[in-house]
Protein backbone atom coordinates (compact mmCIF):
# COMPACT_ATOMS: atom_id res chain seq x y z
CA UNK A 1 0.00 0.00 0.00
CA UNK A 2 2.92 2.37 0.62
CA UNK A 3 3.83 2.42 -3.08
CA UNK A 4 0.19 3.01 -4.02
CA UNK A 5 -0.10 5.92 -1.59
CA UNK A 6 3.17 7.46 -2.76
CA UNK A 7 2.21 7.20 -6.44
CA UNK A 8 -1.24 8.69 -5.79
CA UNK A 9 0.22 11.53 -3.74
CA UNK A 10 2.74 12.38 -6.46
CA UNK A 11 0.09 12.27 -9.18
CA UNK A 12 -2.35 14.57 -7.38
CA UNK A 13 0.32 17.00 -6.20
CA UNK A 14 1.64 17.31 -9.75
CA UNK A 15 -1.87 18.17 -10.93
CA UNK A 16 -2.26 20.70 -8.11
CA UNK A 17 1.13 22.26 -8.87
CA UNK A 18 0.06 22.70 -12.50
CA UNK A 19 -2.76 25.06 -11.55
CA UNK A 20 -1.91 28.60 -12.72
CA UNK A 21 -1.34 30.96 -9.79
CA UNK A 22 -4.30 33.18 -10.69
CA UNK A 23 -6.66 30.20 -10.89
CA UNK A 24 -5.36 28.84 -7.60
CA UNK A 25 -5.93 32.22 -5.93
CA UNK A 26 -9.43 32.51 -7.39
CA UNK A 27 -10.40 29.02 -6.27
CA UNK A 28 -8.85 29.62 -2.84
CA UNK A 29 -11.04 32.70 -2.41
CA UNK A 30 -14.14 30.66 -3.23
CA UNK A 31 -13.11 27.91 -0.83
CA UNK A 32 -12.53 30.49 1.92
CA UNK A 33 -15.99 31.98 1.32
CA UNK A 34 -17.59 28.54 1.48
CA UNK A 35 -15.77 27.72 4.71
CA UNK A 36 -16.75 31.03 6.29
CA UNK A 37 -20.40 30.27 5.45
CA UNK A 38 -20.32 26.86 7.16
CA UNK A 39 -22.42 27.08 10.36
CA UNK A 40 -20.08 24.79 12.28
CA UNK A 41 -17.17 27.07 11.41
CA UNK A 42 -19.09 30.25 12.16
CA UNK A 43 -19.80 28.93 15.66
CA UNK A 44 -16.14 28.23 16.44
CA UNK A 45 -14.25 30.67 18.65
CA UNK A 46 -10.88 28.87 18.59
CA UNK A 47 -9.41 27.73 15.28
CA UNK A 48 -6.15 25.97 14.45
CA UNK A 49 -5.23 26.48 10.80
CA UNK A 50 -2.36 25.47 8.59
CA UNK A 51 -0.35 28.20 6.87
CA UNK A 52 -0.49 27.54 3.13
CA UNK A 53 2.66 26.63 1.25
CA UNK A 54 3.38 26.31 -2.46
CA UNK A 55 0.23 25.17 -4.30
CA UNK A 56 -1.99 24.49 -1.26
CA UNK A 57 -5.36 26.17 -0.84
CA UNK A 58 -4.35 29.59 0.47
CA UNK A 59 -5.15 30.25 4.14
CA UNK A 60 -3.64 33.63 5.03
CA UNK A 61 -6.85 35.47 3.99
CA UNK A 62 -8.85 33.00 6.09
CA UNK A 63 -6.62 33.58 9.10
CA UNK A 64 -6.93 37.35 8.67
CA UNK A 65 -10.73 37.12 8.43
CA UNK A 66 -10.96 35.00 11.58
CA UNK A 67 -8.77 37.44 13.52
CA UNK A 68 -10.88 40.37 12.31
CA UNK A 69 -13.99 38.60 13.67
CA UNK A 70 -12.40 38.10 17.06
CA UNK A 71 -11.76 34.38 16.63
CA UNK A 72 -8.68 33.05 18.43
CA UNK A 73 -6.35 31.58 15.80
CA UNK A 74 -3.38 29.31 16.31
CA UNK A 75 -1.02 27.93 13.67
CA UNK A 76 1.46 25.04 13.79
CA UNK A 77 5.10 25.02 14.71
CA UNK A 78 6.60 21.77 13.41
CA UNK A 79 8.92 19.64 15.52
CA UNK A 80 10.31 17.31 12.83
CA UNK A 81 12.41 15.16 15.17
CA UNK A 82 9.32 14.40 17.26
CA UNK A 83 6.84 14.35 14.36
CA UNK A 84 4.68 16.78 16.34
CA UNK A 85 2.87 20.07 15.82
CA UNK A 86 2.62 22.74 18.50
CA UNK A 87 -0.16 25.36 18.27
CA UNK A 88 0.91 28.96 18.82
CA UNK A 89 -1.52 31.89 18.95
CA UNK A 90 -1.15 34.56 16.27
CA UNK A 91 -2.69 38.03 16.12
CA UNK A 92 -0.74 39.58 13.22
CA UNK A 93 0.42 37.06 10.59
CA UNK A 94 2.67 39.63 8.91
CA UNK A 95 4.60 40.07 12.14
CA UNK A 96 4.14 36.70 13.83
CA UNK A 97 5.16 34.29 11.05
CA UNK A 98 8.67 33.50 9.84
CA UNK A 99 10.09 30.80 7.53
CA UNK A 100 10.53 27.52 9.42
CA UNK A 101 10.39 23.80 8.69
CA UNK A 102 10.72 23.22 4.89
CA UNK A 103 10.61 27.02 4.57
CA UNK A 104 6.92 27.03 5.55
CA UNK A 105 5.81 30.11 7.48
CA UNK A 106 5.63 29.23 11.17
CA UNK A 107 4.90 31.16 14.38
CA UNK A 108 7.63 32.74 16.46
CA UNK A 109 8.41 30.68 19.55
CA UNK A 110 7.93 33.78 21.68
CA UNK A 111 4.18 33.74 20.97
CA UNK A 112 1.71 32.16 23.41
CA UNK A 113 1.43 28.38 23.25
CA UNK A 114 -2.21 27.24 23.01
CA UNK A 115 -3.71 24.33 24.92
CA UNK A 116 -4.80 21.90 22.14
CA UNK A 117 -7.79 20.86 24.27
CA UNK A 118 -9.25 24.35 23.74
CA UNK A 119 -9.23 24.12 19.94
CA UNK A 120 -12.70 23.75 18.40
CA UNK A 121 -11.79 23.47 14.71
CA UNK A 122 -8.67 22.21 12.95
CA UNK A 123 -8.31 23.35 9.33
CA UNK A 124 -6.17 20.66 7.74
CA UNK A 125 -4.07 20.53 4.59
CA UNK A 126 -3.51 17.40 2.56
CA UNK A 127 -2.53 15.97 -0.78
CA UNK A 128 -5.44 13.63 -1.59
CA UNK A 129 -8.99 13.38 -0.23
CA UNK A 130 -12.16 11.38 -0.75
CA UNK A 131 -15.81 12.12 0.01
CA UNK A 132 -15.94 9.72 2.97
CA UNK A 133 -13.46 11.71 5.04
CA UNK A 134 -10.31 9.97 3.88
CA UNK A 135 -7.24 12.15 3.77
CA UNK A 136 -3.69 11.55 2.61
CA UNK A 137 -1.15 14.04 3.93
CA UNK A 138 2.45 14.51 2.86
CA UNK A 139 3.96 11.47 4.52
CA UNK A 140 5.08 12.82 7.90
CA UNK A 141 1.95 12.02 9.89
CA UNK A 142 2.07 15.37 11.70
CA UNK A 143 -1.65 16.18 11.44
CA UNK A 144 -2.74 12.60 12.09
CA UNK A 145 -0.82 12.61 15.38
CA UNK A 146 -2.09 16.06 16.32
CA UNK A 147 -5.72 15.12 15.67
CA UNK A 148 -5.45 11.78 17.41
CA UNK A 149 -3.50 12.69 20.52
CA UNK A 150 -3.50 16.47 21.02
CA UNK A 151 -6.90 17.69 19.79
CA UNK A 152 -9.24 14.71 19.35
CA UNK A 153 -12.20 16.87 20.36
CA UNK A 154 -11.77 19.30 17.47
CA UNK A 155 -13.88 19.35 14.33
CA UNK A 156 -11.67 18.47 11.36
CA UNK A 157 -12.17 20.45 8.17
CA UNK A 158 -10.08 19.80 5.08
CA UNK A 159 -9.52 22.35 2.33
CA UNK A 160 -8.85 21.11 -1.19
CA UNK A 161 -9.29 21.81 -4.86
CA UNK A 162 -11.69 19.50 -6.69
CA UNK A 163 -8.79 17.91 -8.56
CA UNK A 164 -7.50 16.54 -5.25
CA UNK A 165 -10.57 14.35 -4.68
CA UNK A 166 -10.43 10.69 -5.67
CA UNK A 167 -12.96 7.89 -5.35
CA UNK A 168 -11.19 6.28 -2.41
CA UNK A 169 -8.03 7.14 -0.50
CA UNK A 170 -6.01 4.05 0.46
CA UNK A 171 -6.05 4.52 4.22
CA UNK A 172 -3.87 2.98 6.89
CA UNK A 173 -4.78 2.47 10.53
CA UNK A 174 -3.11 5.68 11.70
CA UNK A 175 -4.92 7.92 9.20
CA UNK A 176 -7.43 10.27 10.82
CA UNK A 177 -10.67 11.04 8.99
CA UNK A 178 -12.26 14.45 8.44
CA UNK A 179 -15.66 15.83 9.40
CA UNK A 180 -15.95 18.24 6.47
CA UNK A 181 -14.22 18.82 3.16
CA UNK A 182 -14.54 22.18 1.40
CA UNK A 183 -13.66 22.66 -2.27
CA UNK A 184 -14.38 25.37 -4.81
CA UNK A 185 -17.65 23.69 -5.82
CA UNK A 186 -18.98 21.89 -2.76
CA UNK A 187 -18.97 21.45 0.99
CA UNK A 188 -19.06 17.78 1.93
CA UNK A 189 -20.14 16.65 5.39
CA UNK A 190 -18.89 13.27 6.57
CA UNK A 191 -19.54 11.12 9.58
CA UNK A 192 -16.33 9.94 11.16
CA UNK A 193 -16.36 6.23 11.89
CA UNK A 194 -16.81 5.64 15.61
CA UNK A 195 -14.25 3.39 17.29
CA UNK A 196 -15.31 -0.23 17.62
CA UNK A 197 -16.75 -0.91 21.08
CA UNK A 198 -14.86 -3.33 23.20
CA UNK A 199 -16.31 -6.82 23.25
CA UNK A 200 -17.46 -8.04 26.66
CA UNK A 201 -15.09 -10.50 28.25
CA UNK A 202 -16.38 -14.04 28.22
Amino acid sequence: MTKERTALRMQILAARDSLPAEERQRKSRIITERLLALPEFIAARTVFAYVSFRSEVETLPLIADCLARGVAVSVPLTLPAEHRLLPYAVTDPGRDLVPGYCNILEPLKTLPLVNPASIEVVVTPGSVFDVRGGRLGYGGGFYDRFLQTAAPQALRIGLAFDLQIVESVPLETHDERLDFLVTETRTIAMRRAAPCPEKPRS
